[in-house]
């Protein structure tokens, strides 16, 4: 009998929770509200299923519980009952798939005007690809790629010289204008999802998959990886905002084609010296650091990460919080390169100034550090070296005080919760899971352990 008012709570508990629940799906800002339905659909009928099926269970349970003298009755077959079951079993499933179809045939008919817009996933990044006045994208292939040419694109393909390149994870769209969004992979399978959107597709390696949407509110929506691509999976986060068409347009004339990429000279490391000696009264002329002056080593970290430091100093998604005192002075001395190509020059010549060891000045238990370590391999390589593909600079030989500072930013918000900021947010999601000063300090004791490295240009599996 107590099993049979269970039964019967348990069911009465489902539908409170059901109907009274605050959790619900996000509100939708695309045309695919038919995915709404068709689940909604599925609940209605797995939700009787439950019901009917608990509640007989519950009935049978009372009816035919225990009694003295009685004794059951075995009926091996009852074929009404059974032909019954089929049918209600076959019409509820149809009911479930029969709208699904419907829906996949929409989703998979992409309308004929339908802009066209390239999603590249890589370990533990997005970036996007527009064509250009053609309407056509380049080829690209996966093993053209490199820091120089992230996206792959063949230089031979003429089609591809003004294809719009967009770095950034942020990638913005026009409201009430269909898109056809195809998805490629670099490395592993990964997921493109904006849950606003409901509609969702594998990036499959060696395939372009598809999806397709109109975005109907204009808002700034999180992208999501929802397939397990690694071990920074949960902070393969992106961004698209949907604009009203005329400040998509403007976003979109701001950013370099392939062909204009290409076409920049190439970063000079001698102007960059020249223009490197207003660093050198903190960094050392050598790019050596002084802790004295709260500067961090230079030297021996590659071009690409050295420049994109720069530019966040420049933008204010580096220095701008109240409690990155020192990273407010960089800001300024930032401000002092007039445009890109000093940038990169100046990048170009940090490059190029040698490394070495430094006295270590941080004290900790190398050895639990070493285990402590090994999550941060997965992005900064075993040796400390950096992967340029998974946006790692490197490690090794760096600035110890410096690399416990940063730690201790990425910790506490100081660092990486500016927006635009997307791999500060990574690091602020890592550095988490140092819970206190002394697991920073056996990290950054380890990491003075490990040899040089040649920086890496590709990541060896």
């Amino acid at each position: 009998m107590a099993i049979a008012v269970v039964l019967v709570l348990l069911v009465i508990g489902s539908l409170i929770f059901h109907f009274a629940s605050p959790w619900w799906f996000t509100p939708i800002a695309s045309n695919w509200a038919t995915m709404d339905d068709t689940v909604v659909l599925t609940f209605w009928v797995t939700g009787i299923v439950f019901i009917a099926v608990n509640l007989f269970l519950a009935w049978v349970v009372w009816k035919y519980r225990h009694r003295k003298g009685q004794k059951a009755a075995y009926e091996p077959e009852r074929k009404k009952l059974e032909w019954g079951l089929t049918v209600v079993t076959s019409v509820g499933v149809a009911a479930m798939l029969a709208p699904g179809l419907v829906v996949w045939h929409k989703f998979v008919d992409v309308p004929e005007d339908a802009a066209i817009v390239e999603a590249v996933g890589q370990q533990w990044h997005w970036s996007f690809r527009f064509p250009g006045k053609d309407g056509e994208l380049g080829h690209s292939d996966a093993s053209l790629v490199s820091p120089d040419n992230p996206f792959g694109l063949d230089a031979d393909d003429p089609k591809g010289a003004d294809d719009v390149l967009v770095a950034s994870p942020e990638l913005h769209l026009p409201v009430g204008k269909p898109v056809k969004l195809l998805l490629r992979s670099k490395d592993v399978l990964h997921n493109f999802t904006v849950t606003q959107f409901r509609v969702k597709m594998d990036l499959v390696p060696g395939m372009v998959t598809h999806m397709w949407l109109t975005p109907t509110v204009p808002g700034s929506y999180e992208i999501l990886c929802e397939e397990l691509c690694g071990v920074g999976h949960f902070a393969m986060r992106g961004r698209v905002v949907v604009d009203e068409p005329g400040e998509f347009e403007t976003w979109l004339a701001a950013k370099p084609t392939f062909g204009q990429a290409r076409a920049l000279a190439a970063a000079d490391p001698a102007a960059g010296a020249a223009q490197f000696a207003v660093c050198t009264a903190c960094h050392g002329a050598n790019g050596e650091g002084n802790p004295a002056l709260n500067a961090p080593r230079l030297a021996g970290q590659p071009a690409w990460y050295v420049a994109r430091q720069i530019h966040h100093f420049r933008d204010g998604i580096r220095g701008a919080h109240e409690g990155d005192v020192y990273g407010a002075q960089m800001r300024a001395f930032a401000a002092m390169l007039p445009d890109d190509a000093a940038i990169r020059n100046v990048a170009a010549y940090v490059e190029s100034l040698p490394g070495g060891a430094h006295p270590p000045t941080v004290t900790g238990n190398a050895a639990r550090g070493e285990r402590l370590y090994a999550t941060c391999a997965n992005c900064h390589g075993a040796a400390g070296e950096g992967i340029w593909a998974l946006n790692a600079p490197r490690l090794a030989q760096m600035s110890d005080w410096y690399m416990a500072r940063q730690l201790e930013n990425f910790r506490h918000g100081v660092r990486g919760a500016q927006a635009g900021d997307y791999y500060g947010w990574q690091m602020a999601a890592m550095a988490d899971s140092l819970k206190d000063e002394r697991s920073v300090n056996d990290v950054i004791s380890y990491i003075n352990t490990l040899a040089p490295e040649p920086v890496r240009t590709a990541r060896k599996d």
